[in-house]
Order: structure tokens, then sequence, then C-alpha cells
């Protein structure tokens, strides 16, 4: 692990390249055995039963009831829940927070990418003291690695994850007459077969997007990343990059994607009016199916992600977060008594009946969860696609220890593509060479 004065060198920057100066405060005292001293289960014990306030930054839905629960069941403890914005914009604030050495939170909710950034700066507590490390075989193995952040530590617990499936709005691939693609290649003609039968019918919606992009190239079987310790290595034209570049600038020279913005307005329109015809994202997916888009309940289905090659059945993350424990927070010991029982305890049990996707083993493999049948997919057991998804990730998928700034910088390069001359492969090229070249920038040895 990086010492505090070593990633104040590594981390200098601005903006969310910022978010790697965490060190600075993460030595701060705590009143419930949360200094930097190791804890333990004991001590956690003690800490919930002498209760507290704690404050938790997380915007996942599902945790309101699971802190009302909580505080339910011990009277003598206030949760505070404060969503401080979504993904960068939390990292953002928490960044600011631990800089200024105030109002960082005692937990915060932080995505797999974004976790090794926080956890190699000393930002985060390693949790194996508190009892963490004995749930080994609790989670499946993606999230449970992600947690490690390449280190020996447990940086938090997995709240989800979310293997990719294809999501497809069966009422327009059978008014249309075009069979639901099992392969990318098979996709690509599928996207013409579409927009030829009817111009406002799109495959897909984008407009460029890191996460996904990494998640496909992920499933191609590249490993354009690599991490060991500070020595990182960055290589997007290897062979998985290759193929999803190859790919898929098809249907962008073609304008077989629609330009439409995810998450927007339009976007749920066009979800729910059939112009959007597939969706290929993280089992966390249904919920929001079911809020944004309401009336669209029966048109949609699940299937496995398109393979690259015929027969397969390799597949990816998109997506996930895990429950952290600030390095700088006052209250750590009751702090990871609610990350447990989140994330560990009662609180699965919760999530999943609001439509949370498991990290966890056993709720993965219960044939209550694989059974359950999806009203909005047709009666679908969605889950036991999700499940199979889950048990054929790729492995060995490192994200980088400057993720999210890589993640910022994407639109300037790869993102070039999808609204000027420049390719999908030019994109990637520009994009691994500003990543080499800040990461010498902020102390990583670099191998090309």
């Amino acid at each position: 692990m990086i010492t505090t004065k070593r990633a104040r060198h590594l981390m200098r920057g601005t903006g969310l390249a910022g978010a790697l100066v965490l060190a600075m405060s993460a030595c701060g005292g705590s009143d419930d055995g949360g200094s930097d001293e190791a804890s333990s289960p004991d001590a956690v014990q003690a800490a919930l039963e002498e209760g507290g306030e704690i404050t938790v930054w997380a915007w996942e839905p599902t945790l309101q009831q699971v802190a009302d629960d909580f505080m339910d069941a011990h009277p003598n403890v206030k949760v505070n829940l404060v969503n401080a914005g979504t993904s960068a914009d939390q990292y953002t604030a928490l960044t600011n927070a631990m800089e200024a050495g105030d109002g960082v939170p005692d937990v915060a909710q932080i995505e797999y990418y974004a976790l090794g950034q926080y956890a190699i700066s000393d930002g985060l507590t390693d949790l194996s003291s508190y009892g963490a490390s004995d749930l080994d075989g609790t989670y499946t193995p993606g999230p449970w690695s992600a947690v490690h952040a390449g280190t020996d530590g447990v940086y938090g617990l997995p709240m989800d994850s979310g293997p990719m499936a294809m999501f497809y709005n069966t009422t327009v691939f059978d008014r249309l007459g075009v069979e639901v693609p099992t392969t990318w290649d098979e996709y690509v003609q599928a996207a013409r077969d579409l927009h030829e039968a009817d111009p406002d019918v799109y495959i897909a919606s984008d407009t460029g997007d890191a996460g996904f992009t990494t998640s496909m190239i992920w499933q191609a079987g590249g490993h354009p990343f690599s991490v060991d310790g500070t020595e990182v290595g960055v290589d997007l034209a290897d062979e998985g990059s290759a193929k999803f570049a190859e790919t898929w600038q098809q249907l962008i020279d073609e304008g077989l994607v629609s330009d439409i913005a995810g998450w927007s307005d339009e976007w749920y329109q066009g979800l729910g009016d059939g112009t959007i015809a597939t969706l290929n994202v993280g089992a966390w997916m249904p919920a929001n199916f079911e809020s944004g888009v309401p009336g669209a309940s029966g048109d949609w289905r699940v299937a496995p992600l398109p393979q690259w090659e015929a027969g397969g059945t390799a597949s990816a993350e998109n997506g996930g977060s895990a429950l952290t424990i600030p390095a700088a927070g006052a209250k750590k010991d009751l702090a990871y008594a609610f990350v447990e029982y989140a994330n560990a305890g009662d609180g699965v049990a919760t999530r999943l009946s609001a439509g949370a996707f498991p990290a966890t083993s056993a709720d993965l493999e219960s044939e209550e969860f694989l059974n359950t049948e999806f009203p909005y997919f047709g009666g679908q057991q969605a889950n036991r696609i999700f499940a199979e998804s889950a048990a054929n990730v790729a492995e060995g998928w490192d994200y980088l220890p400057f993720q999210v700034y890589a993640n910022s910088i994407f639109n300037d390069t790869v993102g070039q593509a999808y609204i000027s001359g420049t390719t999908l492969s030019e994109g990637l090229a520009d994009w691994q060479q500003r990543l080499l070249d800040y990461g010498r920038d902020q102390g990583f040895t670099i191998s090309d």
C-alpha cells in the first residue's frame, strides 16, 4: 500500500483526477475505535450496543428501507442516509470532503471501477480485522475480487453485481420479422434489418460510454489494463479491444445506433415506444425498466449477451457497487455494523425484494431467486439468465487505479468516434496515450 506521502505525490491533479488525493486526512481519529488501529468484531458489537449516529452517502434507493430496518432493530442508532450525487458527482463531493478534512461520511457507496482509486491512496479502511475476511465465499468471485482492489485487504462489502445481458423489445423484433441475435455479427445484421424495415428503429442508443466500452472489451477477452501495486500497463489495442472496435465501428459508420443520450427523458421514451430495440447492460436494470418505462411492460424480454464466437458463453460485469468506510470517518465500528447488516445480513433480503441484484452466492443460487417471474418481462424467469451470466464473467479483469480519471476523459478521446471522423481504434489509441502520460505524471511505474 502506498504511504500517505507517496499518495499525495501520485494524486496531484484537478477535477476528478483529484479523487486520488484521498490519503491526506485518512489518519483521523475516531470516537468508537475507528482510528488507524485495527478493530475487531467484538469492538463492532460494543459500538452497536453503545449506539450513536452515522452518515451514509449513497444513491442506491433500496438502502432507505435497510436503514429504517436497521434503526428499528437498534433504536439507539441513527442512520443519516444522504444522496450526495450519483457516481462521479458523489466522488467529487467525497474527494472535496477528504481534502478539506471535514464532512467525510462514515459510509460511502463506491462503484467497483472506482474503488481501487480510493483504496490505493489510503482513503478507505481495510475491513479485514472487522471480520470482513471471514466473508470469503459469501459473494460471487467478481464483486469479491473487486473489493480487494488488487490487494490483500478488503475495502468494502459488495452491494450488488452487474453481470450483463441483452434486454430486447420482443414486440419490435416480432413486428419487423427480425431474429433475436446470439452473436455480435448477428447483432450487426439485426441492426441493419431493423433499421431497413423501419427507419425510426435503432438496435441501440450509444453516444460513447466508458463503462459500456470497457465491459464489451472485457467480454471479448481483452485485458487492456494491468495493475500490480503501483505498476500499471495500458494496452487498448489488444485482441479484445480490437474486436470491439471493429464490430461497433460498423454500427457507427452505417448509422445504426441512435444518438440519444442514455438516461435522458428521450432515452426512456425510446425504450418505451420501441425506437430503441435493445439494451446491453447489467442485471440491475429491471427495476429501472419498471420505474422508467412502465408503459412498455410485456414488450421486453431478456437474453444472454451476444457472443463474439458462436456457441460461446462469456460475459462481463457492468456496474455494481460496494459500501465502504472512509479512512477519515469518525464512527468506523458502528459504520461496519451497518455495512455488514446491509450487505451480508438481513438487509440483503430487503434489497433483493426491492429489485436489487445480489452479489451473495447463496441468494444467486437459491431456487426462490431463480424461479422469480418478472411480469414486466412477460413472466420470464429472467434471474436464470442473469445468474448464468454471473457464472460466466470472464476472469482476470483489472480497472486502473485512476479509473475515475480515465472515464472522465473518455468522451474527449474514444467518444469522438461518435461525433467526428475519428474511428474507435484511433480514439482508443488516443485514450491509451493520455492514460500512459497521466500515469507517469502521477508517479506510477508505466509499462508500454
